[in-house]
């Protein structure tokens, strides 16, 4: 189908590239990965969205040189890209073409600067989105349930085999983030946001990236997120099998009864002269 490789040639690509930092109580991190984010050569404007921190995330933001601007609440990651588009659309000159979208995780740090790698592909229009492919960090807790299912997933839905489907580091033209709302929410939106793209037609081309981010362990609380992550991975794939099959069964409906009508039987005609 349309969309699935990864060499075929899209459109001309945005100039100018907007990084956009969704974060919730990272003041220890974010100051860091502000800085790299802004020292990528295509980024004009770096945009933390502070998701209703209470901690000190958007002075450290400030002081680091990114544009700020808050959710008075958590309302979680789907929200703060949305928003954080948003406001880059406000910020954009009208004679312009609009700015792309990097989104970053806030706990990056300096390995930020590596997310350029995903730029060159959406600017140049070899791929309409890029996502990075980070490695295997040293210790990592989970048993890949959630990323098993979602990779799964995705492949029922579109034919793609994704190799990172749950990353949150993503370059976006602005066409594609605006077909892909409204986000899924909660952990979902990653999976989603491609099965979208992907079923709509857009190219994609994922990306080696170096990265480096904090990694939930065995804890406790490292348990309790990969089971919320499984949880939303697993309703926004459902909700989109419901919405395919909601949509064929509609399309066959509309055919049955758009459909040719039977012949009308001629009218009886008095053949008596009468």
């Amino acid at each position: 189908m349309s969309g699935l490789s990864d060499d075929q040639p899209g459109s001309a690509g945005p100039q100018q590239i907007a990084a956009i930092i969704p974060a919730h109580n990272e003041s220890g991190r974010i100051g860091a990965t502000v800085r790299a984010a802004l020292a990528i050569r295509a980024v004009t404007m770096v945009l933390v969205v502070d998701d209703g921190s209470t901690d000190a995330t958007s002075q450290r933001a400030r002081e680091a040189g990114a544009v700020v601007v808050r959710h008075s609440r958590n309302q979680g990651k789907a929200a703060a890209m949305e928003t954080g588009a948003a406001v880059v659309a406000m910020r954009d000159e009208p004679a312009t073409p609009p700015r792309g979208l990097l989104f970053i995780d806030a706990d990056l740090e300096d390995s930020a600067a590596k997310t350029a790698a995903l730029i060159e592909p959406v600017v140049a229009g070899q791929a309409d989105f890029t996502v990075a492919v980070l490695p295997r960090p040293a210790g990592a807790g989970g048993w890949g349930l959630a990323l098993g299912l979602a990779r799964r997933g995705i492949k029922a839905a579109t034919g793609y085999t994704a190799r990172a489907p749950l990353s949150g580091q993503r370059c976006l033209s602005r066409e594609a983030f605006n077909r892909a709302t409204p986000l899924a929410r909660g952990w979902g939106v990653e999976a989603a946001m491609t099965v979208d793209l992907l079923r709509q037609g857009f190219t994609i081309q994922e990306i080696d990236c170096d990265l480096r981010h904090r990694t939930s362990g065995k804890s406790v609380r490292g348990t309790l997120h990969r089971a919320a992550q499984f949880r939303d991975v697993a309703l926004a794939l459902a909700a989109r099998r419901v919405k395919r099959t909601g949509g064929q069964a509609r399309t066959r409906i509309k055919q049955t009864l758009s459909g040719p009508r039977p012949p009308r039987r001629p009218k009886a005609t008095d053949e008596s002269g009468a």
